[in-house]
């Protein structure tokens, strides 16, 4: 967790003011809301405008801490305000460094620098140092998310050096803190420890138990970079208590992460996907994208080391939208390097049964490809998801796996099939089924597998089905399947051409195949459709 400073100016303070900063400080953020709206009724007389909005920006923050951010945006924009009308300008600074917090935790990175650029003109020209210092470290986040790390250390270090000639602070922590993570990720492991363990330190003199919980926290990032389960697990179990003291369900929820990783990491997937369930529920409540997208990813990690690979594509997909969105570079390149492998996996699975099939049939020589082809150009046409494409190609491509298990003699034989041997023939629907029964392809293939010859009257197989109740997937693969086995030569009769194929199956239309998906395919240019090879699918 990285933290975004919204501290509030050096102002007079009355005991409420006082009693509300302790509150806060220990993470009794409810109680700290409450004391500073008493403070906020109490104000009396003019000239009061500047402690109005430093009281309103705190309030907003107590809400930002429990992830209401659409609550904290409305009072620091009333904050913002105050400010203006008073014509006060590092109210105008602090408040504008507020609205970049909440849109950071949001997940809009790019607002969140606009307004943190604006917010550190605005402080300089006030004469704001402490605040500059504390723009130029949220700055330096937004820098470290996208992966621009030498910005990022040249912010981190200039926020410290600012806040170190301010004397020791809370502020001075939150520095180390992101110091000692970017070390972390740099892997300058003695860096990072020194930099932890001063942060640590200072909270324990300050008596800032919140901060102290998340820092601890981060802490355990080092331990688990390293390797070192044993001491990653203890750190895990002390910032998850100070974290519990302290009320705050965001430090919990990056320790339930952290803890998945290291049960992961140890042989316990079981425990590790409990405690991203638990880690991914507080990030969804307090509307914490970052937290959401690693936790996505961590449990993509988990699914692929089981062989989950339906979940791991699923989960995959969730932390690439979600990174994204927050222009995570570097998340995304590990990301997008996982998705690869999964498909990778797969392209091999069907590219080994894909020869397997056409060793037995003559037949289906190039037959499997070229009604991939046609049945990806149907789909996409029809309006089936471009993130299934790469999988609805897979299950084209292995529709016909089952006749695997068909002799050879009967796939070959030039004349008429016996009663028997087309019984036999129409068993390979249900045999295909069963042979990937054991595979979690990460979309569901078998519909294609299993009802590629279903018939839109209902007079197909395996199971009678009838228009609709047909899965789509199946209704698209049997019209791109009957199109290739009219245009292509049969053992008993050379191919039709084109014109006179389409002729054929618009008298199937309505009968054998779909009508409405009928006339979307003879719209089609197959001239267009190419014949990429397996592996560039």
């Amino acid at each position: 967790m990285i933290f975004s400073n919204t501290a509030p100016p050096s102002v007079a303070t009355d005991d409420l003011v006082a009693a509300a900063r302790v509150a806060e400080r220990e993470g009794r953020r409810p109680e700290a809301r409450a004391l500073y709206e008493a403070a906020l009724h109490a104000l009396r007389g003019d000239g009061q405008a500047p402690l109005a909005a430093a009281l309103l920006r705190w309030i907003a923050r107590t809400y930002q801490d429990e992830g209401k951010l659409e609550v904290a945006a409305e009072i620091a924009e009333a904050a913002l305000h105050v400010s203006e009308l008073a014509d006060d300008a590092a109210g105008v600074a602090h408040a504008t460094n507020l609205l970049g917090n909440v849109e950071q935790v949001g997940g809009d990175l790019q607002r969140a620098a606009e307004h943190y650029t604006r917010a550190l003109r605005q402080a300089r020209a006030a004469g704001e140092l402490q605040l500059a210092g504390m723009v130029e470290q949220n700055l330096g986040i937004i820098a470290n998310i996208r992966g621009e790390l030498r910005t990022a250390l040249r912010r981190y270090r200039r926020s410290l050096s600012i806040h170190c000639g301010q004397g020791r602070s809370a502020y001075v922590a939150h520095a180390l803190n992101n110091l000692g993570m970017l070390c972390t990720d740099l892997r300058r492991w003695r860096s990072a420890e020194n930099a932890f363990t001063a942060a640590l330190d200072l909270c324990a003199e300050l008596g800032d138990t919140a901060t102290s919980a998340r820092i601890a926290g981060n802490r355990v990032e080092l331990w688990i970079a390293r390797g070192r389960w044993a001491e990653a697990r203890e750190a895990c179990v002390r910032a998850g208590e100070m974290a519990e003291r302290a009320g705050d369900r965001g430090t919990l929820a990056e320790v339930w992460k952290h803890l998945a990783v290291i049960e992961r990491e140890t042989g316990h997937p079981e425990q590790a996907l409990r405690h991203l369930e638990k880690a991914g529920k507080v990030a969804r409540e307090r509307g914490d994208l970052l937290l959401e997208a690693e936790v996505a990813r961590e449990q993509a990690q988990v699914h692929w080391a089981r062989r989950e690979h339906r979940n791991t594509l699923q989960a995959l997909n969730r932390a690439h939208r979600l990174f994204s969105r927050l222009q995570a570079r570097r998340e995304l390149a590990e990301v997008d390097a996982r998705l690869a492998e999964l498909e990778s996996t797969f392209l091999a699975i069907v590219a080994q049964w894909g020869d397997s099939i056409e060793s037995a049939d003559h037949y289906t020589r190039g037959h499997c490809e070229r009604v991939a082809n046609y049945a990806c150009a149907l789909a996409a046409a029809a309006g089936v998801e471009p993130e299934v494409q790469l999988w609805f190609r897979m299950g084209a491509l292995l529709h016909d796996v089952g006749k695997i298990v068909v002799p050879a003699e009967i796939l070959n034989k030039p004349g008429a099939l016996t009663p028997d041997e087309r019984r036999l023939m129409e068993r390979h629907p249900d045999a295909g089924v069963e042979l990937i029964g054991e595979i979690d392809f990460p979309w569901d293939i078998r519909p294609m597998v299993r009802h590629h010859h279903e018939a839109w009257d209902g007079s197909g197989y395996p199971a009678g089905l009838a228009g609709e109740g047909i899965p789509l997937s199946a209704r698209i693969l049997c019209v791109a399947d009957v199109y290739d086995a009219l245009a292509t030569d049969r053992p008993y009769r050379p191919a039709f051409p084109h014109e006179r194929t389409l002729e054929i199956m618009s008298r199937e239309a309505g009968q054998k195949l779909d009508p409405r998906l009928f006339a979307i395919f003879r719209s089609l240019d197959l001239s267009a459709v190419a014949e990429p090879a397996l592996a560039a699918a």
